[in-house]
């Protein structure tokens, strides 16, 4: 008997095995099924939570129209409300995402939910694809809309004209140290520290669609990022000019002109521009680090985890600084960083931009400054602001 034979039911039992593959579904569209579905619950949860978003904006003009005393606008923006959700978001996740991702990700739908509260206005130090545009774009989301600035200066006048309703601004790079500018901007403002962020500062090697790399003749930055690149630069292009511009950002932007050049710049220049990243990551020191300040006028109700910046103006005498700094020490406070400026117009006067661990609020933190008053000329307390999350 041919085994054909023996088998009377292998026919039927291959038809019935093809029949089975052509109806049930691989495992690849099993799991596109799977992927479609969750889109279809997270969508609606997105929008569920837009909804709430706009249900909290009634409630907050309700209540501001209601107060007679009050004729503020009501503030959509809480950097503390905020700083806790995203702090949440990343004590929570298990993965595979990590924290950070899972933290931009919730950043941007807060984003979106806000501008559909109240939008905000964010003047930056400019022009665009700046560090600066960076850090305020991580801060506040991409749905914020993004005023760019020539200056410091503006940015502060604008924020205190109304104009923005809120400033980004550089204060200190861990290669290069403080930024000058914007320490003095607090000398002549009312402006009040809301909160900060800390920004991985990377450096990208960038180029035009059009470029001619083997007829390169001139590369543009900013005279910091050139700095910050100087090894990198001196092994892979020795010969070619290094030209300081005012901003990564100018730099960027001249290459839609020009074959002969390249610019050195972050991620967001080489997106607005439509650039190439011919080289990622130059940056001779990978750790280097600025952070900016964001300022507005309230202010900010503690978040648990925040910092507070004081600016003094101290006798002019010996020991004054020690005598200054004692009263944290007794109070357990911890200083963050300190920097001294001059006391325009005053001849040999100085005053101290101090950072410490806390809230204005917190006991501890209010004995200290209040201890540091009789001794000093003035206290002003710019501002007590959540610590960068992100």
């Amino acid at each position: 008997m041919s085994e054909q034979s023996a088998n009377p039911n292998t026919d039927i039992d291959n038809q019935n095995d093809t029949s089975t593959a052509a109806t049930d579904p691989s495992p690849l569209s099993s799991l596109r099924d799977q992927i479609d579905s969750l889109d279809v619950q997270i969508h609606n949860l997105i929008n569920d939570r837009a909804k709430l978003a706009q249900d909290v904006a009634i409630y907050k003009k309700q209540s501001s129209s209601s107060d007679n005393k009050s004729h503020q606008s009501p503030i959509f923006y809480r950097p503390e409300r905020e700083a806790q959700v995203l702090k949440a978001v990343m004590e929570r996740n298990t993965g595979p995402i990590a924290d950070d991702k899972m933290a931009r990700l919730f950043r941007e739908i807060m984003s979106v939910c806000l501008d559909l509260e109240a939008p905000q206005r964010i003047a930056f130090l400019g022009p665009i694809g700046t560090f600066t545009h960076a850090a305020a774009q991580k801060h506040f989301g991409k749905a914020a809309d993004m005023l760019p600035l020539a200056t410091i200066t503006d940015v502060f006048r604008e924020v205190e004209a109304g104009t923005a309703a809120y400033g980004v601004v550089p204060v200190e790079n861990s290669s290069e140290g403080v930024v000058n500018h914007t320490l003095d901007g607090f000398l002549s403002s009312t402006l009040k520290i809301i909160g900060e962020v800390e920004l991985p500062i990377h450096q990208n090697f960038l180029v035009a669609e059009h470029t001619k790399v083997d007829s390169l003749s001139r590369i543009y930055s900013h005279q910091q990022s050139l700095a910050q690149c100087r090894h990198w630069l001196d092994v892979n292009f020795p010969n070619v000019e290094r030209v300081a511009v005012s901003s990564n950002g100018e730099a960027a932007r001249r290459l839609k002109n020009e074959w002969h050049s390249a610019a050195i710049a972050g991620d967001v220049a080489a997106v607005e521009y439509d650039l190439h990243k011919l080289y990622e990551n130059i940056e001779d020191n990978p750790s280097n680090t600025t952070r900016f300040l964001i300022v507005g006028h309230e202010a900010i109700a503690p978040s648990g985890q925040d910092k507070t910046s004081i600016v003094v103006s101290a006798h002019d005498k010996a020991g004054a600084l020690i005598e200054i700094l004692k009263p944290l020490s007794e109070h357990g406070v911890s200083m963050t960083s300190i920097e001294t400026r001059p006391e325009r117009p005053n001849k040999w006067a100085y005053v101290f931009f101090i950072d410490m661990d806390g809230h204005i609020e917190d006991a501890n933190v209010a004995a200290a400054i209040e201890a540091i008053r009789p001794m000093v000329k003035d206290v002003r307390i710019l501002g007590s602001y959540p610590k960068a999350v992100l």
